[in-house]
């Protein structure tokens, strides 16, 4: 199974846990100076050792993806927005069939390393990224100063190289209007938190995402324990909204009910709008309301909605207005699957 579709700890407020190492190569400049022998030089010396690495990674050259299945990935998590819209040669991936393993190959940084799983479980994929890391390290040598850690081409990552992530969902706190709250608490605490979905800093949807922003003068073991400790905290939040909401079972279940009937016999529905109406129902879900779902169908819904997997699914390029017709009928399939 692909790691978007496995159950994960703490699913009901914990999407998934993405750990991303950026590393370049000692000796050649970062990939924004490269020339064209030296993105080759990195392309090769990657190509050559990623069938040793294991884990049944594969190495593919991105120009022999189409757009939408490299969008498709974007979706997914699994590959950045900068690396897909990159042009020209030597671009590639290596990556693995359950897609929880990526290495991407001359985008902004020579090498970024990242290992996703679906809920929480920072740790687990903290030591899986430093044993593939350490297992490049052995035979290509990274650019490292003893004082600063490993150098990367955006500053800000400079030292362990660490982005560790979390997407959480927190429908509670939307609905009782104390997202604010929860925000002042993850920027107090050093953390950055923005939307998953929409327009940077203006916190559309009641998807985040909560990342580290100090990569210089700290361990890794330090950025995970103290992004650890701040989800200990959304999560008490956001349990605690949704025990005051089912105080008042009878308004929840009905606002909830009323998002799964326009979910499940709409003809048409365009993507933001499904967004909206699967944050609903996926609390109805992890509530127990809804009866007709669980954890795979949501995983699912949320994933094949999207407009490149959905194209994928059907197996050929939709227009927006045939996206939301398809997009319609791939949820009344999946929430029909025995």
């Amino acid at each position: 199974m692909s790691w978007y579709t496995q159950s994960g700890n703490e699913s009901d407020v914990v999407i998934y846990s993405k750990i991303r190492l950026s590393r370049n190569i000692k000796g050649i400049p970062f990939p924004a100076k490269c020339n064209e022998k030296e993105l080759e030089e990195v392309y090769n010396k990657m190509k050559e050792i990623s069938y040793s690495l294991g884990y049944g990674l594969k190495f593919i050259d991105l120009n022999e993806l189409d757009a939408v299945t490299r969008q498709s990935l974007v979706e997914k998590h699994v590959l950045g927005n900068r690396l897909e819209k990159e042009k020209g040669k030597y671009r590639a991936i290596i990556i693995n069939e359950e897609e929880n393993i990526c290495i991407e190959i001359n985008g902004e940084d020579h090498i970024a390393l990242q290992v996703l799983c679906s809920g929480l479980d920072l740790n687990n994929i903290l030591n899986l990224a430093i044993e593939i890391d350490e297992k490049i390290q052995s035979t290509i040598p990274y650019a490292y100063h003893e004082k600063y850690g490993y150098l990367t081409a955006c500053p800000i990552y400079v030292g362990t190289g660490l982005k560790a992530s979390i997407q959480i969902h927190i429908p509670g706190l939307s609905i009782t209007n104390n997202t604010r709250k929860i925000i002042n608490i993850v920027n107090n605490l050093g953390m950055n938190i923005r939307s998953s979905y929409g327009d940077g800093q203006n916190y559309q949807g009641d998807f985040y995402q909560i990342s580290n922003n100090q990569t210089l003068g700290i361990t890794e073991e330090e950025i995970i324990k103290n992004l650890n400790l701040i989800i200990q905290k959304v999560k008490e939040q956001e349990r605690t909204a949704r025990k005051f909401l089912a105080k008042n079972s009878i308004d929840l279940e009905d606002r909830i009910y009323r998002d799964f009937g326009v979910i499940t016999n709409a003809r048409k529905l365009d993507q933001q709008e499904t967004l909206e109406l699967l944050s609903s129902i996926k609390l109805g879900n992890d509530l127990g309301i809804i009866n007709e779902l669980n954890d795979l169908k949501m995983s699912k819904l949320m994933i094949y909605t999207k407009p490149a997997n959905l194209q994928k699914r059907i197996g050929k390029k939709l227009s927006s207005y045939e996206q939301s017709i398809e997009r319609a009928n791939i949820v009344r399939q999946i929430i029909e699957e025995d």
